[in-house]
């Protein structure tokens, strides 16, 4: 089974997020934080987030960059519990219970994104805000020869 890892080719992350997620996390598009947003919102750095960054599932920073590795199926529901959790701390879920579902269906949505695909394929997502609510467009960068950990850091 396939998920997604933060990578970080440069510094620019730090730079541009309030929150830089540190490479190695796991990561989820996190497109459910900007459910509710508007264009007044689409300024400065949550421009940033909104437009191009991937939620680290550690920190719940932003990154530009993820790529696709190689998950268990413990790591995967450890994911669920900590999303579940996060959502009944930070979005207002009622309990762990009401929570786990919506975490597991996110979940599954990068893994079924993920599917397929070889290791080290980089992804990168573009959202934009039309009257439909948010869309979000995934390009997938496939491995060109030299091995990621030549370049970056991509976690263990």
């Amino acid at each position: 089974m396939n998920f997604a890892r933060v990578i970080r080719l440069d510094e620019t992350d730090c730079e541009v997020y309030r929150e830089a997620a540190e490479p190695g996390e796991w990561a989820i598009p996190g497109t459910f934080a900007f459910s509710n947003w508007t264009e007044a919102e689409l300024t400065g750095k949550p421009a940033q987030e909104f437009t191009n960054g991937w939620l680290g599932l550690t920190s719940f920073g932003r990154a530009t960059v993820v790529a696709i590795t190689s998950i268990t199926e413990a790591e995967r529901q450890s994911l669920v519990d900590i999303l579940a959790f996060h959502f009944t701390e930070s979005w207002g879920a009622p309990n762990l219970d009401a929570a786990r579902p919506v975490a597991e269906e996110e979940i599954a949505q990068m893994a079924d994104l993920c599917e397929g695909q070889q290791e080290n394929t980089l992804i990168v997502v573009e959202r934009s805000l039309g009257e439909a609510g948010v869309k979000d467009k995934f390009r997938l960068i496939p491995p060109q020869g030299a091995s990621l950990e030549t370049f970056a850091v991509h976690g263990d």
